[in-house]
């Protein structure tokens, strides 16, 4: 039997960026897809959000440290003049995000290029790992043996592209606790009382979130079954069940609107879309009238629209989310090396770990950042 120098679990974006720094390393990279990198292919409408120009650790739900050494180690910069340096051509839109200017396929190619020496079990479904001397992986069709073993398989959301809960069953076999897995990057759904934002399926525009501690300024989206957007899913990543607050108003005076003594309508004196106002309206029981009709208890009501608080009924689940919250507990995980401090030899990577970004290409940099902190740091 062949013994590799690595195995690697999982032919995505922090599997194939590890990979391809090891060429001088025998590599094997088992993947139970028939393609590589299909989450890579599948983001961004398929132009994939590689990166943000704008990348901290307050980006990231998990533990600030462990999550900075490796986002100091490779930012957004250096990951940027690595793919310039294959000639990839990006662009950059809202909020700081850079996306494949033609197509996601563009990453993959320059993968394709920098892993050819590696040797690939596609269609391969990992049963299990020990440690017998060197790790022995137990495929649906063979088995086979490494000296160290990388663990990228990801989440356990996109089940439609082969996710699956293998990198934990393995974490939990050689010992580590499991932060309990969660949809995030993903739509809530809402109460009886806020079924009015059912009706406005479609709608889009921009608002302030609050849930925890955390503040976020992004566009809403009304959905049928409750509310997406940017905002919502950055937020549903630190969202645990409890109320969360809507400025449908963010950065304008709402008083100054109201106080003017206007015969405008309501509908037509706030920067708002019209459909909104009506049903936004409808659920607190005010009649779209001129604003100098309104009544003390009827301004009170709208000042509502700069503080909307509501308990979400819980989100749209992980065949909706883009990735899962959740995963290896880091505590457990040497933060410069990715090594396991249960078991020699043994390394997590990327989305399977207990770290998470918000929406805007921050879970592709932390996916990139840990593989290339686990080549450096490990000197290989």
């Amino acid at each position: 039997m062949i013994v590799y120098d690595v195995a690697i679990i999982g032919a995505g974006a922090s599997g194939l960026m590890c990979a391809s720094q090891l060429q001088h390393k025998s590599v094997v990279i088992i993947e139970s897809n028939s393609k590589i990198g299909l989450k890579i292919l599948a983001s961004g409408g398929g132009k994939c959000n590689v990166t943000n120009k704008n990348v901290s650790v307050d980006n990231y739900l998990g533990d600030k440290e462990f999550i900075k050494k490796a986002l100091d180690n490779f930012t957004p910069k250096e990951l940027l003049k690595f793919l310039d340096n294959f000639q990839l051509e990006l662009e950059e839109r809202k909020y700081g995000q850079y996306f494949c200017k033609k197509s996601a396929k563009d990453i993959l190619n320059i993968f394709d290029k920098l892993t050819i020496y590696c040797h690939f079990f596609m269609n391969s479904k990992v049963l299990h790992v020990e440690f017998k001397n060197n790790f022995l992986i137990k495929t649906d069709s063979r088995i086979i043996e490494a000296k160290k073993l990388i663990v990228a398989s990801g989440g356990i959301s996109y089940t439609s592209i082969g996710a699956s809960p293998i990198g934990y069953e393995i974490a939990k076999y050689f010992g580590h606790n499991i932060v309990t897995p969660a949809p995030a990057l993903v739509g809530l759904t809402v109460q009886k009382e806020q079924f009015w934002m059912k009706n406005l399926s479609g709608i889009s525009f921009n608002v302030k979130l609050s849930v925890e501690d955390k503040t976020l300024e992004k566009d809403l989206l009304f959905t049928h079954k409750g509310i997406s957007g940017p905002v919502v899913m950055s937020g549903s990543l630190y969202w645990k069940k409890g109320k969360i607050a809507l400025d449908f108003l963010p950065n304008i005076d709402l008083t100054k609107l109201l106080d003017n003594k206007s015969k405008k309508q309501i509908s037509s004196q706030l920067p708002l879309p019209r459909r909104f106002i009506l049903e936004f309206l409808k659920s607190i029981h005010v009649e779209d009238k001129p604003i100098f009709k309104l009544k003390l208890d009827e301004i009170e009501k709208l000042k509502v629209l700069k503080k909307y608080e509501f308990a979400p009924a819980g989100n749209f689940g992980f065949t909706k989310a883009e990735v899962t919250k959740g995963g290896v507990c880091t505590d457990e995980i040497n933060c410069e090396t990715f090594e396991s401090k249960l078991q020699k030899n043994l390394y997590f990577i990327g989305e399977v770990l207990d770290v998470t970004g918000e929406l805007g290409g921050y879970n592709f940099q932390w996916a990139f950042a840990s593989a290339m902190a686990l080549i450096k740091e490990n000197k290989w």
